[in-house]
């Protein structure tokens, strides 16, 4: 009894403040977190990188075109 308390204390005493695990997350946060957030985000960029550098209209100018 004495032994186990005395390893329960070093053990405490080891620790840093806010090291205790807290709460576990379920298996849909862990999804939402760990895959279709990147995924998302990915996705976002993707789309914002390929509508400011897509095919642009052409426009006939006369400073560029002589007909």
């Amino acid at each position: 009894m004495l032994l186990h308390t005395l390893i329960s204390h070093l053990h405490q005493a080891a620790q840093e403040d806010g090291s205790l695990p807290g709460k576990g997350l379920s298996a849909i946060q862990t999804a939402l977190i760990y895959f279709a957030a990147p995924i998302g985000l990915f996705a976002a960029i993707a789309g914002i990188a390929y509508s400011l550098t897509g095919e642009k209209k052409k426009t006939s100018s006369a400073i560029t075109h002589i007909e």
